[in-house]
C-alpha cells in the first residue's frame, strides 16, 4: 500500500497539484506591504472589485496563491499579478514586497 501512496503523490505532484502541507507551508511566509501605505482588499484582482477592508500600515500577508487581473502602478512597479491573502480577499502584487516580478506562489485555480 505505501508503494501505491508513493505513487499517487508523484503522479499527483507531477501533475501540479498542491499537498495540504505545501499550501499550509506557503501560508506560514508573509510578506510586507510597501511601508507608508494602508492597502485596499478586494474581493478579486480588479480595483473595481468590492472592497473587503483596508490594511493597516506596516501589515504583512500571507500568500495563499496569485492570479492574474487588472494592470495596477504601485511603489513595487506594474504589475497585472494580484495576491490571494485569504479566501475571497486580494490585493495587488504592487504593493507587495515579495522580492519577485513574477509569481511566488501558485495560481490560483
Amino acid at each position: 500500500m505505501a508503494m501505491e501512496e508513493a505513487v499517487e503523490e508523484s503522479v499527483a505532484a507531477e501533475a501540479g497539484v498542491e499537498s495540504v502541507e505545501t499550501m499550509a507551508a506557503a501560508e506560514s511566509v508573509t510578506y510586507p506591504v510597501a511601508p507608508g501605505h494602508r492597502v485596499n482588499v478586494r474581493r478579486g484582482p480588479s480595483t473595481t472589485s468590492p472592497l473587503v477592508k483596508v490594511l493597516p500600515y506596516d501589515a504583512r500577508v500571507p500568500i495563499r496563491c496569485q492570479r492574474r487581473g487588472e494592470r495596477v502602478s504601485g511603489p513595487y512597479g506594474t504589475t497585472d499579478v494580484w495576491d490571494n491573502i485569504a479566501p475571497g480577499q486580494f490585493v495587488s502584487d504592487a504593493f507587495v514586497k515579495t522580492g519577485s516580478d513574477g509569481f511566488v506562489a501558485p495560481q490560483c485555480g
